[in-house]
């Protein structure tokens, strides 16, 4: 397989005759990583397989769509982050979850999860993290699990850097606080 240079690709994604085969490098170049960045967001390995595979389809339905404004990663990301809001706000309607206690629900599928082998450290890491609002909990994975720039992920969530390090800012000091309250 040739090595991924994203300008090539992008040119063989508007060329319907190397559009498949570009899109099948797109797809094995991104699938780890925005397979990573769907379970942070749903902590289930087969509802992250799911969203990854609708992430991969839409994105091939609107080749068209794209235009190359921002990198291709990042509208790769924009999609599967969109797939999971969707995904969850339709499980919360379902479970009859109201939107403050989603770290509640979050938590019970991450525990139910039989792909989950954290210990009790990273059960309550991931346990501090679901206790932040969505957005900064969002920002807080991009930056900390994902090492994303602040202008990648500002791209990805249509937010001012600034607003995304308020955001990691203050994720951080909840996540401190939440770690510590019991010392």
């Amino acid at each position: 397989m040739r090595q991924y240079k994203e300008e090539d690709v992008v040119k063989r994604l508007r060329d319907p005759k190397t559009q498949r085969d570009a899109f099948a490098e797109v797809v094995a170049a991104y699938s780890e990583k925005l397979y990573w960045q769907i379970r942070k967001m749903v902590l289930n390995h087969e509802d992250a397989n799911d969203l990854l595979q609708n992430t991969f389809l839409k994105a091939w339905s609107n080749l068209d769509n794209f235009r190359g404004d921002a990198k291709l990663s990042t509208w790769m990301y924009k999609i599967a982050v969109n797939e999971c809001i969707t995904f969850l706000n339709k499980q919360r309607a379902i479970n009859n979850v109201p939107l403050d206690d989603t770290d509640i629900y979050l938590l019970q599928t991450l525990k139910a999860d039989d792909y989950f082998d954290g210990d009790k450290i990273d059960e309550k890491l991931q346990e501090a993290i679901l206790n932040l609002p969505e957005k900064q909990r969002l920002v807080f994975t991009m930056k900390y699990n994902d090492e994303m720039k602040y202008e990648e992920i500002s791209e990805i969530l249509g937010t001012s850097v600034g607003a995304l390090k308020a955001s990691y800012h203050h994720a951080v000091k909840k996540i401190e606080a939440f770690l510590t309250k019991d010392l």
